[in-house]
Formats: structure tokens, sequence, C-alpha cells
């Protein structure tokens, strides 16, 4: 028999396309379709189901891991925080919603692991097709919010029925797979994306948005400060300047307006917060007053939202402390702390670790300031991609069976 090179199977790319479709369309219901009717008919979970069947299809073609457990000490303790808070709905106040609170944490309990289960057999794969789907998601939601939706009633753009503070996540990310996908091929051309990708940013007007974005580009920067050379500083400056100008040249009328409202009368002269102060001390009392576990699952809402109509806190961890208490900021501190150690040094793929790590701090990090317990989730699939790169083995020295096969024909 020839020599001949063996390859390990690759993923399949349904699967990540399915899940990403979950996870960026967020709560979506067939009556806001126009089939009212049918308003009990939830799309994430008949997605989710599907994704479940490919992400087996997919795992049984592939060959049997024999490097023993891996390190998920960090997914078990997250699988008990998220069931800890559903089973807070047992003393949750009676205004609570209880149930679609309960299958949101469900799906991003769901989402979690399957993403996880999806990335380890092969990380580079997953990891490269997920930057590239939401590099492709940045665009499709940008020419959205520029062509067909608009400017909201504040004159701040979304797209796909999304409130701004979500657009601005997925074009931030936008941005972070861009980088990585000129990271994976060295082809400055997806570069070319980034100055849409500003420009929809800073007209969703989302402050948070941006300043989680700019927290974690300048922790980037900083830890490879030893390593960053003069040319491709220059280069980079050189592309934001002409990112700049380009976003200035091409901006829509509303731009400048918005720019000057809501981010330099408001923000810097008025220091206005969007009530977001009243709203955290409101959170930080419930969770004062209900020290050990909390008010139960939507309890801020229940006491709180429902008769000044405020959805949730507004910031992930006071929901966590109100609705959980100290028990559930304990749970959701172990999930963390065994992740941090998890990640830490990027494994045999530190490059797909560390992008992936940016990814999720980002979005953990607008978390603090706006969205609920659902709008977090992908902090949670970045979170699992990031693990699962770490602890995943090289090809070379995960199939020693393979190796072996390769060597005898």
């Amino acid at each position: 028999m020839s020599r001949r090179r063996l390859h390990t199977p690759r993923v399949f790319f349904v699967p990540a396309l399915v899940l990403m479709l979950v996870a960026i369309g967020g709560r979506f219901t067939l009556d806001r379709a126009g089939f009212p009717d049918l308003a009990w008919v939830d799309l994430r979970v008949i997605g989710l189901a599907i994704a479940l069947v490919l992400l087996f299809l997919d795992a049984a073609h592939r060959p049997r891991r024999t490097d023993g457990p891996g390190r998920e000490g960090w997914l078990v303790a997250a699988m008990l925080f998220f069931l800890y808070q559903i089973a807070s709905g047992l003393w949750a106040p009676p205004a609570a919603r209880v149930g679609p609170q309960s299958l949101d944490l469900f799906l991003m309990g769901a989402l979690t692991i399957a993403f996880y289960l999806y990335a380890v057999g092969d990380p580079v794969t997953v990891v490269r097709t997920t930057f590239l789907l939401f590099y492709v998601a940045g665009i499709v939601f940008a020419l959205a919010a520029l062509f067909i939706n608009g400017p909201g009633d504040q004159g701040r753009y979304s797209a796909f029925g999304g409130g701004p503070n979500v657009f601005v996540r997925i074009q931030i990310l936008g941005i972070i797979s861009a980088w990585a996908l000129y990271l994976f091929s060295r082809r400055w051309t997806v570069l070319l994306a980034v100055p849409l990708f500003l420009l929809a940013a800073v007209l969703s007007g989302s402050r948070a948005g941006l300043l989680a974005g700019a927290v974690v580009g300048g922790a980037a920067l900083w830890r490879a400060r030893r390593r960053l050379r003069t040319g491709p500083v220059v280069a980079a400056l050189a592309m934001l300047a002409v990112a700049g100008a380009i976003v200035w040249a091409l901006a829509p009328p509303a731009f400048t307006d918005l720019f000057q409202e809501r981010f330099v009368e408001q923000t810097v002269e008025q220091h206005y917060l969007s009530d977001r102060t009243d709203i955290w001390a409101a959170a930080w009392q419930l969770a004062v007053d209900h020290p050990l576990l909390g008010t139960g699952l939507d309890g801020f809402y229940g006491l709180i939202g429902v008769n000044q109509m405020i959805e949730y806190p507004h910031n992930y961890l006071l929901g966590v402390a109100a609705e959980g208490g100290l028990t559930g900021i304990l749970l959701l501190t172990a999930a963390v702390v065994l992740w941090a150690g998890t990640v830490r040094g990027g494994g045999a793929h530190p490059q797909l670790t560390m992008l992936s790590v940016a990814a999720a701090v980002f979005v953990a990090l607008s978390s603090l300031f706006s969205g609920d317990y659902y709008d977090a989730r992908l902090a949670f699939l970045f979170g699992a991609m990031a693990a699962a790169a770490a602890v995943a083995r090289p090809v070379s020295e995960a199939q020693p069976a393979v190796a072996h096969l390769a060597e005898r024909t």
C-alpha cells in the first residue's frame, strides 16, 4: 500500500451555522413573524434541537478521544449556577416571569455545553469557523441597520428587531473577528470591513459597548506590547486613521447629530447615564435585603420593575446578587475562577484561546451595563470555545493511533 497522509476528520460546518443562528437570533417566537396564534412556538428550542442532532452526528464521525477527561470543572460549576438560578424560581415573587426566564437559562446552559463539545474535538476549525460567521454576521447586521432599519426613535441604529446595545456587540465582535481572520490568513483584505463595523458601532449610540470594546482592545495591546514592532504599529495607526476618515466621510447626516447629542452633550456635559445609577441602587438594595438566597428568579422585575416599567437591573452581577444572593455569586465566581485557570496560558492553541477570551471578556464587560441574563449568552459561548481550545491537545499528540497507522501504511 502506498504511503499517504491521513487527516483527522474535520467537523461539520452545519452545526456551527445552526448554533450561531440560535445564539445570535435571540428570543424569536412566531408572533414576531406575523403569526400571533403561534406565539408559543419558540424557534430557539427548535433550532437547538436540530443543532444537537447535527452535533451528535458530527461527534460520531470523529476519532474517540484517548487523552482522558479534560479540565471541565468550570463547566460543571457553570451548569450548577444555571440550575440554581432556575431553582430560585421556587421562591420568586408572584409577578416574576419564572417560565420564560427558566427557558432562557436552560437554553444558555444547553448552548454552552453544545459549543464546548463542538469545539473540543477540533478547536482550530471550530474557532476559525465561528469567527468567520461572526464576521459575516457583523456585515449583514451593519448593512441592515444602515439601509433597511434606519435610526430608531432616539436616532440610534440597530437591526433585525434587536436593541442598540445588542447591535453594538455584534459590531465589536465583527472587529475582533476581522482581526482573528487576519491573524489566521494574513490577508489584509478582511480588515476592509472594519470601518463599516466602527461606523455601525458608533451609530448604535451604545456608550457602554464602545467602552467595553476599547478596554478589551487596550488590554490586548498591553499584553502584546513587548512583541509589537514599529512597522505594524504605524500601519495599524494609519489604518485606524483611514478608517476614521472613511467613517466620517461616508456617514449619514444623522451621524454627527447622534455623536454630538449622545456622546458629547449627554455623556460629557450632562453626565447622563440612562438612569443606570438608580436602577443599580435598587438592585443592590434587594441584594442587601435578601443576602443569602436573593429574591428568586426575575425577582427584580417582580418586586420593582413591574411597577416602574424596568425589565432587569442592566448589570449582570447585580442581577445575580439581587435574585440569587450570595449563593448565586459564589457559584458564578467558582465557574469564572475555574475557567480562568483553564484558559490561562492558552494551552496548545494559545492564539485561538486568547482570541476567544477577548470576545468573551468583551461581552461580559458589556453585560455590566446592559442586558438581561440571556443577553450575556455570547460570553459563555466564547468562554466555552476558549476552554475547548485550551484543553484540546495538538492532533499530532491526540491521535497516536492514527500516526502509527500512517507509519505502517
